[in-house]
């Protein structure tokens, strides 16, 4: 490969401004787009925003040693979390090759975490297939995570934390093993459809001998710009997907959300190597198409307890009006329906607990039963998916007026750890660090 930079092409088509840089939802996200002049090899704005390999935030909601360099290494977070979902999206499992033990696993990761900082640059990596190499960064993020499955593998079941026991069992399970759990996990986003496949095959050519491919799923979202203004992304159910999603502005998102500094110690504790992480809920979720279009508008609104046109609660407002769950109808029923999905999954019906929600839409075709193979990579994020995702689905799974129209066919959950320090690779405080 010769010395062609992806990241000299850099440029933008016109005026960036406001419109060419966008900051990061969280603990700032670290989100710019470059502006070099060349008109040759000018990008658009899309092309050329960039995302932070390491973001840096006030993780920790005052735990830790704050303001220390010690602090300050051990709290950022891995890209892809509080990044705004992109328009195409990959979730790779992996699994260990047999006898790979703890030191091909470190490195492999050393591997995976150099390229990744080079291409979420928008720069070439080794042996480049040129795939990307006339595309800037295009927001590529790369996150990686560690199932249950890989602390045994490693020699490490003394750092693997109790919240990655397994997810209990819920009645909308029809779970694929072969599609689910995995030693490590890899979520791709980008704007750019290469520039994310790019990424992919440069992961899955750097695996070689060490890791195999256990499952691979293919997401995509609507395509930044396809809106006058940034909008709530919807679902292939036609639904504003992700309105209830707790707000980086609110005093306590990252307590939900990540795992803070000294939270290896006490009740509730977490290993040491976590801090800055997160949880990730992993599920396929498929949606059955041909019987929900056949439900007519009101009860498809019914069913969600949200208004279709623009995700307004049906007791009246806009997307972001808090619902009124005790409004009652003139017939005397609750406007927003005991069963509706929106009412079940609330914070306030479920003793607080909050998950963020970055999902892709996905469709593989038509099934075998001949109806469309298509829905959610339902992605969630929490400092503990046992006072995130589980109370939230157990609720759902009791009463949810939406569990007649979805399947979940898929499921893993993975620690995903804070990002990596100056000179370090991801994982490397639990690979090097027991």
């Amino acid at each position: 490969m010769n010395d062609i930079s992806r990241r000299r092409l850099l440029g933008t088509a016109g005026a960036v401004g406001a419109g060419g840089l966008v900051v990061g939802a969280a603990g700032g996200a670290g989100v710019r787009a470059a502006t070099e002049a060349d008109p040759a090899t000018a990008l658009t704005t899309v092309g050329s925003t960039e995302v932070a390999f390491r973001s840096s935030g006030k993780t920790g909601g005052g735990s830790g040693s704050a303001g220390s360099a010690h602090s300050s290494a051990h709290s950022a977070h891995q890209a892809g979390i509080t990044t705004p979902a992109q328009s195409t999206g990959y979730l790779i499992a992996f699994d260990l090759a047999a006898g790979a033990g703890r030191s091909r696993a470190a490195a492999l990761l050393r591997r995976w975490s150099a390229s990744t900082q080079r291409m979420m640059a928008g720069e070439p990596v080794g042996d480049d297939t040129g795939i990307a190499l006339d595309a800037g960064p295009s927001s590529l993020t790369v996150t990686f995570g560690f199932g249950r499955s890989f602390f045994g593998r490693t020699g490490l079941t003394a750092q693997r934390p109790t919240q990655l026991d397994p997810l209990p069992d819920f009645s909308s399970d029809h779970l694929d093993a072969r599609r689910s759990n995995g030693d490590l996990w890899v979520q791709i986003g980008a704007n750019d459809p290469l520039v994310a496949f790019h990424a992919l095959r440069t992961l899955q050519n750097e695996a070689g001998s060490a890791a195999r491919v256990r499952w691979q799923m293919n997401g995509f979202n609507r395509s930044p710009g396809a809106t006058a203004k940034p909008m709530t992304t919807r679902n292939l159910m036609g639904q504003i997907d992700g309105t209830g999603n707790p707000k980086p502005s609110e005093s306590d998102f990252d307590r939900r959300i990540f795992v803070p500094v000294g939270a290896g110690k006490g009740a509730g504790a977490q290993p040491e190597w976590m801090a800055g992480g997160s949880y990730a809920v992993v599920r396929r979720i498929r949606m059955l198409l041909d019987d929900w279009e056949k439900l007519p508008l009101r009860k498809q609104e019914q069913v969600i307890g949200r208004r279709k046109k623009d995700g307004a609660p049906l007791t009246g407002g806009t997307e972001t009006t808090a619902m009124d769950l005790d409004k009652v109808g003139p017939d005397g029923k609750f406007v927003i329906p005991d069963n509706a999905h929106a009412r079940i999954s609330a914070p306030e019906q479920n003793g607080g607990a909050a998950l963020l929600r970055r999902t892709f839409s996905y469709h593989d075709g038509i099934g075998q039963d001949g109806t469309p193979d298509a829905g959610l990579l339902f992605v969630c994020w929490q400092a503990d998916p046992a006072q995130g995702f589980v109370p939230v689905q157990r609720k759902l799974d009791r009463g949810d007026a939406l569990s007649a129209f979805i399947r979940h066919e898929a499921s893993g959950l993975f620690a995903v750890p804070g990002a990596a320090g100056p000179g370090e690779y991801v994982g490397q405080r639990l690979i090097e660090g027991h």
